[in-house]
């Protein structure tokens, strides 16, 4: 997992608290909890959250500044924190799970769930978590307009019969084979989705409205998860 120090839409976010502890602690947990994370491993370029990650039981890979970036994505982060660590302990990896610090509402079984099928069916190259949604989505178009993504003829209905869509949310689990991490992907072209019907993996924590809405689910709602 990365996190950098230098957030601008929320300063300093991966180290606040949520739920009495701080963000990234909250991953941390879930991939120790997961049961197939052998090596819970950070990527940050800030020594509080490296110190706050290995309090939590996390190891770290401090990265570089040109990986910390706020435009620089997560696959050469991932791809330089996979090199360093298996540099450092003569080790190689057959399998990278991407979790997202932000993305605070995942399950450990989703983790679990995500590794277990990639390891089972050798002809995937991933495996991530996905949101369920019946919604129609509409992309503006060259000329200005508006046209609908995925079958404009598409008729509308109910939602219990219409044809859903996912959302991609690698930042809630994603399994990956460490060959395609190596070569700068963070998904390769083979998938299996893990489908997730909780409405709450809609809350990624990037302003200080993300972070008071999460923490007020966290603490407060009792009820189902979806």
């Amino acid at each position: 997992m990365g996190a950098r120090g230098g957030s601008k839409g929320l300063p300093r976010k991966n180290v606040l608290s949520v739920g009495g502890k701080p963000l990234i602690a909250h991953t941390i947990a879930h991939a120790k909890a997961s049961g197939v994370c052998d090596v819970v491993l950070v990527s940050t370029e800030d020594k509080e959250i490296a110190d706050i990650a290995r309090r939590y039981g996390a190891e770290v890979v401090m990265r570089p500044p040109e990986l910390a970036g706020d435009r620089v994505p997560a696959e050469p982060m991932v791809q330089h924190a996979l090199a360093a660590y298996e540099s450092e302990h003569t080790l190689t990896f057959d399998i990278v799970v991407y979790l997202q610090v932000t993305d605070l509402f995942r399950k450990p079984e989703t983790i679990r769930e995500c590794v277990e099928r990639l390891a089972a069916n050798p002809n995937l190259d991933s495996v991530f978590a996905a949101y369920e949604t019946h919604k129609n989505f509409w992309r503006r178009s060259p000329d200005g307009g508006f046209v609908r993504v995925w079958r404009p003829e598409l008729d509308y209905g109910p939602r219990q019969t219409a044809e859903h869509l996912y959302r991609e949310d690698t930042g809630i689990a994603c399994a990956t084979r460490a060959p395609i991490v190596r070569s700068g992907r963070r998904i390769g072209p083979r998938v299996d989705i893990v489908v997730s019907e909780d409405f709450r993996t809609s809350i990624d924590i990037h302003t200080a409205f993300d972070l008071w809405l999460a923490d007020k689910v966290l603490v407060e709602w009792k009820g189902e998860a979806s």
